[in-house]
């Protein structure tokens, strides 16, 4: 997802995470990490009646569970009051805990049905509000585990499930839900509507929307693949009361279709992009994306909000962080394929001053990237999670990666993860194996120094031209804030004669180090500049003659 923050850098509105999220109700619930579980829900069956006005809604969620040996409990997550319960049509006594019940499955077979018959005022989770001309409306915004305030569920991104839904709504309303729409009937005053995804997906993205909204398919000059290889459509829904569909969502088929050519086909049966009342400036929802209302009516929509969102249906959605310390997986990549479709739309120098932008902004950062690790362990409120480690750090360690291993290995290994983890959750260590496959390099001590490493190398440096040799040294001291890192750096000559050239040098994880840069120089250069082109994390002063 990403936060309400945006700001306007060269082309079109980019994307940025430092500052505050927009206020909400409630925050998330702590999270203390937890073994794995024994309990498996395959599938969640909601059906939910919504109000023609007021807060109270009406639900019966059916939970399909596979059912380890020695589980004799559910760990219900709901924060609604709950009516009752039953395990495979027998009725039984639920116990109340923090934040939800605990189900006893006792005498249940292997594959069990959990069903709860509930009622209430969700405080947060399901957004009931008014739109401008006075409309009841709801949307779902359930990151990070903030379902539980309106839908029974086993609330953690580690365990995926397919979903249906069945939603009574007030016949001036829309709905939208995940996966594709299998019927809705008229009833009176009232429509039923029912929608299913046939894909598993974390219980952060399973939403509904409900409102007066107006859709507009966004016309795209080819077929764009999806699963199973059919043609994907893409629409948007925008408030009855908005005149237009913002333009930027022009380019989403070119977003589509590139994310499609570098990793696999969209994960999907379709894309759909609503405007909403979610707390962040866009939510990923499997097939179904929500972008704060603002952006829509401000006209502050860019492309780089939603090539940021899209590529969460890959990466985040379809491969899922295993649990919240590996949220890198999810909003670095995310960060970072916005930038890579950029690239392939505008140009190399496009990504080249971005990389300059998004490394200033981890360097300024003294709230995570100087004090905690992208992998942070420690943290248990989710939502502090949303910080320049999981964004900007998180995307630049996959650019490194990618400059370090070259396009081929890099691409490849990240295809080469994903499809072993599509539908299903990830660790750091899952990708770490994956890129070590493809470019038959180790790369653990990167993955340790950038991951589980707090800060970036700062750098001294001088230089020095050996005459004999026809050589460059470079002095390179390392401060001791965050210790020694080992990089490759590249090095720019400017020669006598006004030519440039390049080359690249391996520094060691060392305080102080001398390399030689592998030129031949008839002269001393006029200059010499260290990383031109914004591939390494580091504070990097400019490089001083040594006398």
């Amino acid at each position: 997802m990403t936060p309400r923050t945006l700001t306007t850098l060269g082309l079109a509105a980019a994307v940025t995470v430092l500052g505050d999220c927009a206020p909400a109700p409630s925050a998330s619930a702590p999270v203390t990490p937890v073994a794995a579980s024994t309990i498996d829900v395959r599938h969640y069956d909601f059906a939910i009646t919504l109000p023609d006005d007021g807060p109270v809604i009406r639900g019966v969620g059916t939970l399909s569970v596979a059912k380890g040996r020695g589980s004799a409990t559910l760990p219900l997550d709901l924060l609604l009051p709950i009516d009752s319960v039953a395990v495979d049509g027998r009725i039984v006594t639920a116990t109340p805990r923090d934040g939800g019940a605990t189900v006893p499955l006792d005498g249940a077979g292997d594959s069990t049905r959990v069903t709860v018959w509930y009622h209430g005022a969700p405080q947060d989770g399901l957004i009931i509000s008014r739109d401008p001309r006075g409309g009841w409306q709801a949307f779902g915004d359930n990151w990070p585990n903030r379902g539980r305030h309106w839908l029974p569920l086993v609330d953690r991104p580690g365990d995926k499930a397919t979903v249906t839904w069945t939603i009574d709504a007030p016949a001036a309303l829309t709905v939208v839900a995940n996966g594709t729409r299998t019927d809705s009937a008229a009833r009176g005053a009232r429509t039923v509507w029912r929608w299913s995804e046939a894909h598993p997906i974390p219980t952060y993205v399973m939403v509904i929307a409900a409102a007066r909204m107006i859709a507009a398919t966004i016309p795209s000059e080819r077929c764009l693949p999806g699963d199973g290889g059919a043609c994907i459509e893409q629409r948007v829904y925008r408030a009855a009361d908005v005149e237009r569909v913002p333009a930027a969502f022009g380019e989403a088929p070119a977003i589509v279709g590139f994310y499609s050519s570098v990793v696999a086909p969209f994960p999907y049966e379709r894309l759909d992009h609503l405007e909403s009342s979610t707390r962040f400036g866009g939510m990923e929802n499997a097939t179904a994306i929500f972008y704060a209302d603002g952006t829509f009516r401000r006209g502050t929509m860019g492309w780089p909000l939603i090539a940021h969102e899209t590529a969460h249906q890959w990466f985040g959605d379809a491969v899922t962080e295993r649990d919240w310390p590996h949220l890198w997986l999810s909003e670095g990549f995310a960060t970072y394929f916005a930038e890579l479709f950029g690239e392939h739309r505008f140009g190399a120098d496009t990504l080249v001053a971005r990389m300059r932008t998004i490394r200033k902004e981890i360097l300024a950062d003294s709230r995570a990237v100087a004090r905690r690790p992208v992998i942070d362990t420690i943290e248990t409120d989710p939502l502090a999670l949303l910080n320049a480690n999981s964004y900007q750090k998180g995307g630049f360690v996959l650019h490194m990666a990618r400059r370090l291993l070259g396009d081929s290995a890099f691409f490849g290994g990240v295809r080469r993860y994903w499809r072993a983890h599509r539908d299903g959750n990830a660790t750091s260590d899952d990708l770490r194996r994956a890129l070590e496959v493809s470019s038959g390099r180790e790369l653990g001590w990167f993955f340790d120094q950038w991951l589980r490493r707090p800060g970036y190398p700062e750098l001294a440096t001088e230089w020095s031209y050996d005459r004999q040799g026809r050589r460059v040294y470079l002095e390179i001291a390392q401060g001791p804030r965050f210790g020694s890192f080992r990089f490759p750096l590249v090095v720019e000559v400017t020669k006598a004669d006004g030519t440039t050239a390049r080359a690249t040098v391996e520094v060691p994880a060392q305080p102080r180090s001398r390399v030689a840069v592998p030129l031949e120089l008839d002269a001393p250069p006029s200059r010499v500049a260290l990383d031109p082109d914004a591939d390494l994390l580091a504070a990097i002063d400019t490089p001083r003659q040594r006398q």
